[in-house]
Parts: structure tokens; C-alpha cells; sequence
């Protein structure tokens, strides 16, 4: 679950990250010409701090709900924040997938709005907002990773979100430097890749507990790769956590397999038609 929990930490702090870092540059440069003063600054440093707090809140929230409901309903609340975070997950990469190309120059025009209207409150919410939604998706998605996983203790899920903000930092820091060795569009295309399969390794454990449950039925496994790749063993069960990898499926687990890799196919294909039209206009 470490392994989980890096790779989300890392993954969605560098969305953040962007897109402060888009409205940053944009104030350094504007403010070198002087149509900018130092108070626009103090507005994207406020709205990044309004972010965490919303975020921070959210997760109270959502810690203290799950504390007030009795064991049974709080199971069921654990399977279902699984699935949530296997959905956001999809979401997520959809979403990206439709405003990446697009993401720096829409900023960029709300900024030149604000700055012709001194309206500077619009980088303090385009900066909280982009923040408090990259927080309150990891909240869900660390709750999902947790109520999917057994044995975890709390020392080990904040080292490894220590070092998913550490990694994202360094990443983040790299790709300024020069993108010529993993440019922008290559890099969210691989890790587009790595969330899909961490969705599918989310959406697996749910179906799991679901049988667990006896919502879904019980079968046989189908096949038994055990002494090739043992989920259970310290390779595997990387594998395991980060694919949904099963050394020994049964039906479900199959039919879950099918089911999310058809509608992900299906759902990238609509989400990349409307790109594909955009960017044949502007040839």
C-alpha cells in the first residue's frame, strides 16, 4: 500500500504544482514589466494556504464521519470510498486528458483578465481551487487506499507521504530545469498509464470486499500463477497494489478486469474526441 500512496501523493502534488507554477511564472513576468505589483503575489500565496485548509478540512470531515458511524455501516463506507477512489482516478486522468493542451493558455487569459480589471481575488481562487481540489481527491484516494488495505500503521502512511511530496518536489524541480529528457506530454501520458492501472488495482480490491461481504458470489480461481508471480509475496504484492494483479482470479475478478478496461477504453476514446477536433481547427 506504501507503493499506492507515493505514486498519489507524487502524482497529484505535481498537478498542483503546475498549476501553481503556471500562475507564478506569470506574475514573475509580468511583474519584470511592471503591470503587476507585489500584491497579485500575495493573493496566489493566500489562495494556495485557502486550498490546504479546505482540503485539510475535508479530511477532518470525512475522518470524523466515518468515527460516527457503528462498525457495520462503517465498512460500507470504507468499500464504498474503494470504488469512489477508483472513479476519481478515472476522472482525474479524463479530465487532464481534455484540458492539458490547453491548461496554461486558459490560465494565462484569466490572469490577463484579472490584470486588465484588477480583479486580483481570480488568481486567489484559480490558486485555491486547484489546491483544495488536488487535496480533497488524494483525501479520498488515501481513504480508499487504507480502508482497501490490512495492517497499515500510521507511521508508515505518513513516511510515505512524506516522500510522495519529496519525489513530487524533485520531479517538479527537474522538469523546470529542462524538459527535454521527459517533456510535459510524455510525462502525464506515462503516469496517465500508472493511474489507470492504480484504479484498476482499487476497483479489483473492492470487488474483493464485495465478495468478502457476500454481495458477490464466490468462485473457484480460474488459474493459479503462484509460482510465477506470487501476489502474496514482496514483488507480487507490489505488482498487486499498483496493477490489481490477482496470481489466482476467479470470476469476478475476471469479469472486473473486463469491465473496467472496457469502460476505460470506451471513456478515453469520447475524452480525446473533442481534442482531436480542436486541434484539427486550429491546423
Amino acid at each position: 500500500m506504501s507503493g499506492q500512496i507515493i505514486f498519489v501523493i507524487w502524482r497529484e502534488s505535481i498537478e498542483a504544482l503546475l498549476v501553481i507554477g503556471i500562475l507564478s511564472n506569470w506574475l514573475r513576468r509580468e511583474a519584470a514589466t511592471g503591470a503587476v505589483g507585489a500584491r497579485a503575489g500575495r493573493y496566489l500565496w493566500g489562495g494556495v494556504a485557502s486550498g490546504l485548509a479546505v482540503a485539510l478540512l475535508f479530511a477532518a470531515m470525512v475522518l470524523g464521519f466515518a468515527e460516527t458511524l457503528p462498525p457495520m455501516l462503517r465498512e460500507d463506507m470504507m468499500t464504498a470510498m474503494v470504488f469512489l477512489a477508483a472513479g476519481l482516478i478515472v476522472q482525474m486522468v479524463l479530465w487532464m486528458r481534455r484540458h492539458a493542451r490547453t491548461l496554461k493558455r486558459d490560465l494565462e487569459w484569466d490572469l490577463s483578465d484579472a490584470a486588465r480589471s484588477g480583479h486580483w481575488w481570480t488568481i486567489f481562487v484559480l490558486a485555491a481551487i486547484a489546491v483544495a481540489r488536488e487535496g480533497s481527491e488524494t483525501v479520498v484516494f488515501l481513504y480508499g487506499m487504507v480502508a482497501g488495505a490490512a495492517g497499515t500503521s500510521l507511521p508508515g502512511i505518513l513516511g510515505a507521504i512524506a516522500l510522495g511530496f519529496a519525489l513530487a518536489f524533485a520531479t517538479y524541480a527537474l522538469m523546470q530545469l529542462g524538459g527535454r529528457l521527459l517533456p510535459w506530454s510524455r510525462f502525464f501520458r506515462i503516469s496517465e498509464a500508472m493511474l489507470l492501472l492504480l484504479g484498476c488495482a482499487l476497483f479489483t480490491t473492492g470487488l474483493e470486499q464485495l465478495v468478502g461481504a457476500g454481495i458477490l458470489p464466490f468462485h473457484a480461481p480460474l488459474w493459479d500463477m503462484s509460482a510465477i508471480l506470487d501476489d502474496g509475496g514482496r514483488v507480487g504484492g507490489i505488482v498487486a497494489s499498483l496493477t490489481g494483479y490477482r496470481a489466482a482470479p476467479d470470476w469476478v475478478t475476471l469479469a472486473g478486469w473486463i469491465g473496467y478496461s472496457a469502460f476505460v477504453t470506451v471513456a478515453l476514446a469520447f475524452a480525446t474526441r473533442p481534442v482531436r477536433r480542436a486541434v484539427q481547427r486550429a491546423g
